[in-house]
């Protein structure tokens, strides 16, 4: 059975490089062939911030948008995150969609492409590692990260570099020995 890979944009902002980043790396999982790779975008669930009224380790969700995303969730067997770094930290949109559902993230493994300015988004990757692994997520080591973004953006693609491209084969090939691990925890 092949793993299901959910690679998130994580920035909803309008204008955002996020988009065009996740779809090289879109391409890039497909073409490594792990995995059964998904793109997920947390701006179509079009999240208040967090308006249920139970708390998600219950999952009576209460709302479609939530409901919603607690499928995404669930039926993915391991996470990679692209995102900026807003004030040294993940997006707000990043957080409330971390914090809406509890149960469905839990023994799954995750790693990051982070994208920004001289940090190349890292301090939001090392804040969103505490949420991840309050959540039984399982955070990776490997990761892709894009210091400068927007001198790598040509026509509204992102334009990796071969260190870029290296890191992305292997972010996906540790995932995916972490899913393959993690998923008899969750039987």
């Amino acid at each position: 059975m092949t793993l299901r890979l959910h690679t998130i944009i994580a920035s909803t902002r309008p204008g955002r490089v996020g988009a065009p980043v996740a779809d090289w790396f879109q391409d890039a999982a497909k073409k490594n062939g792990k995995f059964d790779a998904h793109l997920v975008d947390i701006a179509s669930f079009e999240f208040p911030v967090y308006d249920e009224p139970f708390h998600p380790r219950m999952q009576k969700y209460q709302h479609e948008h939530t409901k919603r995303w607690a499928e995404s969730v669930a039926a993915a067997d391991a996470f990679v995150f692209v995102t900026p770094e807003y004030n040294f930290n993940p997006t707000p949109a990043l957080v409330n969609a971390l914090n809406y559902v509890y149960s469905e993230w839990n023994y799954k493994p995750a790693g990051f492409v982070s994208y920004g300015g001289v940090s190349g988004g890292l301090r939001a990757v090392e804040a969103a590692k505490g949420i991840l692994t309050t959540l039984k997520v399982v955070p990776i080591v490997e990761a892709v990260v894009i210091p400068f973004v927007a001198n790598q953006m040509k026509d509204g693609l992102f334009q990796p570099n071969d260190i870029q491209t290296q890191a992305a084969g292997d972010l996906l090939n540790e995932l995916h020995r972490w899913a393959t691990a993690l998923k008899p925890m969750r039987g």
